[in-house]
């Protein structure tokens, strides 16, 4: 059994997790703060849920007026209304609405068991339904694959080899991001997309760190190979800054993905393709790492590009990189430092009519200088966007340590708001 509580008072959460754990061992409780986490996404279903159990009040809130919004997505999971006094006016608006109910007095009594086994029991009905029915079917099908177990929501976007959907996973619980294959005769280029797929799984789950997007499910249907990962609602560092970030939020975003990056090569991985799209945002603040597929992984000897191959973004790629040279992870750091430029001024430092001209801008053109406010930037930013790897730092905790040193000092001068 698995269920959802949107609760915020603490001891009732532990009151309830104690009352599952002494009834079914093995249940598993997940709590939603509808205060500091908000409303569910309006996609969310709670299809992986065998319940949602919504406390009936909370400062600021009502979960009566939760239970009448979610009962009108239709195929969302059965709710149960917790009730605090005896007022039984909160249960009868429930019941009008197809959802359970109990009062904090039934929480010590089997009524409350009986009311999670009968939820348990209407929930896998539909389920059943749902897998089994035409209708059902259709909703698990994500371009030309069939994906059991994941309902497609929309399509989010299409690359050159690609499709992205948002989609909700039944054992996961949550919304999810699902990466599909097109068919390979559809490929214009010579990149072999199902093996990008496996190694990308390998090194995520390898490192395994909040630094990277968390994978869960890798698979073949129809011919497609698919790809199921973290979603992420607040989008990417490509979004941020075209909102024109606060140069401290520019440094601190730097910082964060230098120690990102510093995970991953600790691992014996290089990104490859770092750009501010492939830089996600969670709800913390925090930063994941996202699209392995160029990266090159030591451990597993994997290197799905021929050495000959340019790929990657011509705006954030190395001047080695470019030029299809040897590279190391100050590759990447050089890919750091032209997001950091991009945060701070709002425009890349390299610009022209094709991506060979970039290419050539990178190995040949001045480093951009900053405008004078960033003053105590530019030397960091020097190093970081030296033309030769040796000028650069030596590795991305250096460079870290360098961003933090430098946000430190403008914190404790109030600078960079």
């Amino acid at each position: 059994m698995r269920l959802l509580l949107i609760e915020e008072d603490t001891r009732r959460c532990a009151r309830i997790r104690e009352r599952l754990a002494s009834w079914r061992p093995q249940a598993e409780l997940i709590v939603h703060k509808p205060i500091s986490q908000g409303a569910l996404a309006p996609e969310f279903l709670a299809q992986g849920f065998d319940a949602v159990l919504l406390a009936d009040e909370w400062p600021g809130g009502r979960g009566l007026s939760w239970a009448q919004e979610l009962a009108g997505r239709a195929g969302f999971a059965p709710l149960v209304l917790l009730c605090h006094g005896a007022d039984r006016s909160a249960a009868r608006a429930a019941a009008a609405l197809g959802a359970y109910s109990v009062s904090g007095e039934d929480l010590e009594r089997d009524t409350f068991t009986h009311v999670l086994s009968a939820a348990e029991h209407r929930q896998a009905h539909a389920r059943a339904l749902w897998r089994t029915s035409g209708a059902g079917r259709e909703t698990q099908r994500f371009g030309g694959a069939f994906i059991r177990g994941y309902r497609c929501i929309r399509q989010l976007a299409r690359g050159t080899t690609t499709d992205l959907y948002l989609g909700e996973s039944e054992r996961v619980g949550a919304l999810v991001a699902l990466k599909v294959a097109r068919d390979r005769a559809e490929e214009p280029e010579p990149v072999d997309a199902f093996r990008r797929f496996l190694q990308e799984y390998e090194i995520v789950q390898r490192i395994a760190s909040p630094a990277v997007v968390r994978l869960y499910d890798l698979g073949v249907s129809d011919e497609h190979a698919w790809l199921v990962m973290e979603y992420f609602p607040h989008g990417d560092l490509r979004r941020r800054i075209r909102t024109r970030l606060a140069p401290r939020a520019a440094l601190h975003f730097a910082a964060l993905i230098a120690r990102a990056l510093g995970t991953v090569h600790a691992a014996g991985v290089l990104h490859r393709d770092l750009k501010p799209g492939n830089l996600m945002l969670r709800a913390d603040g925090s930063i994941a790492l996202i699209d392995f597929g160029l990266s090159k992984d030591a451990a597993l000897a994997l290197d799905v590009t021929d050495n000959s191959t340019i790929l990657g973004t011509p705006h954030y790629m190395s001047p080695e990189q470019g030029h299809a040279e040897p590279i190391d992870a100050r590759s990447d750091l050089y890919s750091l430092g032209v997001i950091l430029f991009e945060m701070l001024v709002g425009e890349k430092p390299y610009r022209a009519d094709n991506p060979m001209a970039i290419v050539f801008k990178h190995r040949k053109a001045p480093i951009p200088q900053l405008p004078p406010e960033f003053a105590d930037v530019q030397p960091l930013l020097e190093r970081l966007l030296a033309k030769s790897p040796a000028d650069r730092f030596a590795s991305a905790e250096q460079a870290a340590l360098a961003l933090e040193g430098v946000l430190a000092g403008w914190l404790r001068r109030g600078a960079g708001r």
